[in-house]
């Protein structure tokens, strides 16, 4: 039973908040926490879950709703799991088109065996600010970083990241599919589980 019908993702990003919303279906009205304020939280956790335990903290602060945080980016295997949580600034936050050119450079004379990656979603619910019991899911993609971007879909490293199972980039995925197979999809496949959901 869904204990609310209206939560407070904690991002900017409408990107996201549109895909959340179709993977939680119409039980849910997803809001941005730009509604409510612009102030973004300092990120100072060292692991994927403590900052989205930071993040769905500042949302349900800053707007009195339940509140949703994902903190998701990509851990490259060769790299030792980087950029991990720095994966959307990794270019010193100039933007996916500068993060994609740095991860080529710095695999550049990598062979295909050792560029396994995989995308990585926390997500962390809490029910008021301070829940002292947040439901955490995650969910993890698994692939391979290509050596030349392909694909005109999604956003972030989406165009380097080769999807096995279905012999493409995420990025030459139509939405629909990405949104069943994804890190986030997997990571709110089990929240939804847990909110009975599913």
């Amino acid at each position: 039973m869904m204990p609310f019908n209206e939560l407070v993702l904690a991002s900017h990003n409408a990107g996201k908040l549109k895909e959340l919303q179709a993977m939680l279906g119409d039980s849910v009205r997803v809001r941005s926490v730009a509604e409510f304020s612009l102030e973004e939280p300092e990120e100072t956790g060292l692991s994927f879950i403590e900052n989205a335990i930071l993040k769905a903290r500042n949302a349900s602060r800053l707007s009195g709703l339940p509140a949703l945080a994902d903190d998701s980016g990509l851990a490259v295997d060769f790299l030792g799991g980087a950029p991990g949580i720095y994966s959307a600034r990794y270019a010193d936050g100039k933007g996916d088109a500068a993060n994609n050119a740095k991860l080529l450079d710095v695999l550049k004379d990598v062979p295909d065996a050792e560029r396994g990656a995989q995308f990585v979603c926390c997500l962390a619910l809490v029910r008021h600010a301070d829940d002292p019991l947040p439901i955490i899911c995650e969910g993890l993609w698994h692939g391979r970083i290509l050596h030349a971007a392909q694909g005109e879909h999604g956003f972030g490293y989406d165009p380097l990241f080769w999807v096995p199972e279905r012999n493409c980039s995420s990025a030459e995925l139509p939405a629909s599919e990405k949104n069943q197979l994804s890190h986030r999809a997997r990571a709110m496949a089990l929240l939804k589980q847990r909110l009975g959901l599913a």
